[in-house]
């Protein structure tokens, strides 16, 4: 489909350049002969005039003649050919390129499209599966008790809880696109640190992971909510991948330019090849997979927000060893 696309669109650039070009040089061609055809003229006329016996004009001495203006008109129509067939040619392949050039965000689009509709369609199949076969297979027998009512009952329902994460997640990727300059405001990191650690202290607590913080008072521009949002995911993460009774850490340090939100945790690290795809929506690596449910959005949601703000994250991390998460937004003050 972008092949033929990007060979019309191609079509398109020379047709404009050649319809320019021609129009160019049919001015300046008519611009410049225009005297060369009214001396022409005149040295007919008082050719005519010598030939019949009447009085003329002598000719300078040195001037072209007939001959030679009209070989330079002709040599002027021959270069000017020559000319737009050269544009043609350099057109056609700089127009070439131009298309790709501008045709590849939008197949870049198309396929983060496909590749999410697929991805999304897969995470969906399966608690809508498993829905299904317990129900068919509960339909199947004669009789059921009370109790396996009831256990029915609760699986669908985590199913079902499973499916409203996904799908609210899903809202939050199209609301973080939407995020815009104009709704942003002075918030302060310590308190959106603080938002966020309220809201993961109970699963913190639960392993009696230690929350350990050491902030500096800075103002950012953004939206309050969407931070915290990106602080309780990369909390939430390092909570769920760490050992119980271990240690997770909040640092903030800041420059002239930049605050700096460092997050690391003594968990089960991520592997160098998984590091430059942990950011991909519905990826997970593999040991995240034994560890932990989830679909592999939360990470791509946090960076796609801070990107809106202009800007952002880094990992840095050793299996088995834990990892490190630098967050940098522009500083206010």
């Amino acid at each position: 489909m972008f092949g033929q696309a990007r060979i019309k669109l191609t079509i398109w650039y020379v047709g404009i350049i050649l319809i320019i070009s021609t129009f160019f040089s049919v001015a300046f061609y008519n611009s410049s002969t225009r005297e060369i055809d009214r001396i022409v003229d005149r040295l007919q006329f008082e050719k005519i005039r010598e030939e019949s016996g009447m009085p003329s004009f002598r000719r300078p001495p040195g001037g072209p003649s007939i001959e030679e203006l009209l070989s330079y008109k002709e040599r002027m129509r021959l270069t000017l050919l020559i000319v737009n067939g050269i544009i043609l040619l350099f057109s056609a392949g700089a127009a070439y390129i131009l298309s790709g050039r501008t045709l590849r965000p939008i197949k870049v689009m198309v396929d983060e499209q496909n590749q999410f509709i697929s991805s999304a369609s897969h995470e969906l199949r399966t608690p809508l599966a498993t829905l299904r076969t317990e129900m068919e297979g509960h339909l199947l027998e004669k009789e059921i008790t009370d109790q396996q009512a009831r256990n029915l009952i609760k699986s669908n329902l985590e199913e079902i809880e499973r499916l409203q994460g996904l799908s609210n997640n899903l809202l939050r990727i199209t609301q973080v696109q939407e995020l815009t300059n104009s709704t942003f405001e002075d918030i302060s990191v310590s308190e959106v640190l603080e938002a966020a650690i309220a809201k993961v202290l109970p699963l913190a607590r639960k392993k009696n992971i230690l929350l350990v913080t050491k902030t500096k008072e800075s103002i950012i521009s953004g939206d309050k909510l969407s931070i915290v949002e990106v602080f309780v995911i990369l909390l939430d993460n390092a909570i769920k991948y760490s050992p119980k009774k271990s240690e997770v850490s909040v640092v903030v340090h800041k420059n002239q330019k930049q605050v700096v939100i460092a997050i690391k945790d003594n968990g089960i690290g991520i592997a160098e090849k998984d590091k430059v795809k942990i950011f991909e929506r519905f990826y997970r690596a593999d040991s995240s997979r034994t560890v932990t449910d989830g679909y592999g959005l939360g990470l791509s949601i946090a960076r796609k927000t801070i990107e809106k703000h202009n800007g952002s994250i880094q990992v840095t991390s050793t299996l088995n060893k834990g990892s490190l998460f630098e967050v940098k937004f522009p500083r206010i003050a």
